[in-house]
């Protein structure tokens, strides 16, 4: 049996089509692992649940209904009564009122935080079906922490509801992405196998070098980007881990899935890029934005003026949202002789708009905020989340919008577009740049993620800082805006789909041009306030 401090605990959530989900999980799921299982559904308070009857009859592991403080066992699944959201730490299970209005709480997330806090790299979380968003962060918190995130199949199940499978792909910080019967034996096999970094095994190098070279030549082909200078054993381990995650059972096996399979490189990619999206990713390059390109936007404009700040494929919301801040302080330093300020922030994936616009976030992604910000900037909510306070939310507006088949905005004075280049073609790449440089205004500024470059549009932006990935837009004409007719999804990490589109069409730029010069301030929104497009 496993001690506690070498034992898995898997949090498993779920809400709508969640009870069929979990049959599916536990039927396969063998009795006696040694690991704990938690499982979060969706209940309203007040309600009798007979979920643990009911998985009693899908397996022979010990079901039973959660206490206050209950010691975990293994080789047992816990379930909290409906209205009492739970969280982990040394062993236990603390349970907490949820508040009258439950809409403010995702229990889900709520869980995998403490998972992760409490176990690093030996918690699991599964995200079943389910609408909403609820669990995306929360993988993003464990995967922060070195554990294993896994969610239900969007593509080969069709029979569930994929609101929160999709937020959770969407969010870049997914493992697994399988069909609900073979979770459990991936999952089974990645544990055994020892599936954090730290627990896989050398290997010599000799035997290393030629296929480290092969794998570095098929992601320079497919995304153009040269790794061939990290760091060989890092590399290696990393290589070994999408390996493991994979399925397949050699080396070699994988390099012929990297050579057919170009998402499979794109997850390799991922894997090796330090960290997921949090705030203040990356300390010196904010640190030298809020030090020198921050002020010099304020320098250059007065009081009723405004600055805008565009954050293409912003996820969920942590880019955008530390932008606002390094603008608020600025405001707060100047008084009433500073401009207004606003973020656009844009995302192709609507569940990833979601969970941007709530704002609330598990304390797990918060590593990058001071305690000076937190205090300022967040209102800290029940069990180690927190809110991101009106006065900032107030800055960014959240729409759905995608780079590589909507026209971008235009009058914009700096635009963030962190590690998504990299998920796109060089074909795109090479469409995309030059309407970042339509977007800005003279003089504006672009800053890309530590892994981009513009060596095919270097006769438009001119570098400003080459070690942060900060360049000015020069002053020259646009480019003709045109986009091909592939659409590569843009989540902050991770592509979650590959769409076909019809050709962008010239009258639609043409017309967005015309309303954005001529036109009075406008917005088009749907009934449920969702920003389709806007002229200010």
């Amino acid at each position: 049996m496993a001690g506690e401090s070498d034992r898995y605990v898997v949090g498993i959530g779920a809400s709508a089509g969640g009870i069929e989900a979990f049959r599916r999980f536990f039927e396969h799921m063998p009795a006696r692992t040694g690991m704990t299982f938690i499982v979060v559904l969706h209940l309203p308070a007040g309600r009798t649940s007979f979920l643990p009857e009911i998985l009693s009859r899908w397996t022979d592991m010990d079901v039973m209904q959660s206490t206050d403080q209950c010691v975990l066992r293994p080789d047992t699944v816990y379930l909290p009564p409906p209205g009492v959201v739970v969280t982990y730490k040394d062993g236990r299970l603390a349970h907490h009122s949820k508040p009258a209005d439950f809409r403010e709480m995702s229990p889900i997330t709520i869980l995998f935080n403490s998972l992760a806090e409490g176990l690093g790299n030996r918690a699991v979380g599964v995200v079943l079906s389910g609408t909403g968003n609820d669990g995306a962060l929360g993988l993003k918190a464990i995967k922060e922490e070195g554990g294993l995130t896994v969610v239900q199949s969007t593509e080969t199940d069709h029979h569930h509801h994929d609101g929160m499978p999709s937020s959770a792909i969407a969010t870049g910080a997914v493992d697994l992405i399988l069909p609900v019967e073979q979770i459990a034996e991936r999952v089974l096999a990645m544990i055994r196998s020892g599936a954090s970094e730290g627990d896989l095994p050398d290997i010599p190098a000799r035997e290393l070098e030629a296929p480290r070279r092969k794998i570095c030549e098929i992601i320079r082909r497919q995304t153009g980007h040269d790794f061939s200078g990290y760091k060989e054993n890092t590399f290696m381990r990393r290589v070994q881990r999408r390996i493991q995650l994979s399925g397949v059972p050699t080396l070699e096996a994988f390099i012929e899935k990297l050579e057919s399979d170009r998402n499979e490189v794109i997850l390799l990619f991922h894997d090796l890029l330090i960290g997921v999206t949090s705030f203040f990713r990356d300390e010196e390059t904010f640190s030298n934005l809020g030090r020198s390109i921050i002020p010099s936007l304020f320098d250059a404009k007065g009081a009723g003026t405004t600055i805008r700040i565009w954050v293409a494929g912003c996820a969920t919301g942590e880019e955008a949202y530390s932008l606002a801040i390094l603008l608020q302080e600025q405001v707060e330093q100047r008084g009433a002789e500073a401009p207004k300020i606003l973020v656009l922030a844009t995302d192709i994936d609507e569940n990833s708009i979601m969970t941007a616009r709530a704002g609330r976030y598990p304390k797990t992604l918060l590593k990058g905020v001071s305690s000076e910000r937190l205090d300022r900037y967040f209102v800290h909510g029940v069990d180690n989340t927190y809110t991101v306070a009106k006065s900032i939310r107030e800055i960014c507006t959240f729409s759905v919008h995608s780079l590589t088949r909507d026209p971008p905005f235009s009058r914009v004075d700096l635009v963030s577009c962190r590690n998504l280049l990299i998920y796109l073609d060089i074909e795109l790449q090479s469409a995309v740049v030059p309407a970042f440089h339509y977007a800005l205004r003279p003089g504006g500024y672009l800053l890309l993620g530590s892994s981009e470059t513009i060596n095919r549009n270097e006769d438009l932006f001119k570098p400003v800082d080459r070690k942060h990935r900060i360049f000015m837009k020069l002053d020259v004409p646009s480019p003709p805006l045109l986009i091909g007719t592939t659409e590569h999804a843009q989540g902050g990490s991770r592509p979650s789909s590959h769409q076909r589109t019809s050709p962008t069409r010239p009258i639609a730029w043409a017309s967005t041009r015309i309303l954005d010069r001529y036109a009075p301030s406008f917005a088009v929104v749907t009934a449920d306030g969702t920003c389709l497009q806007y002229s200010s």
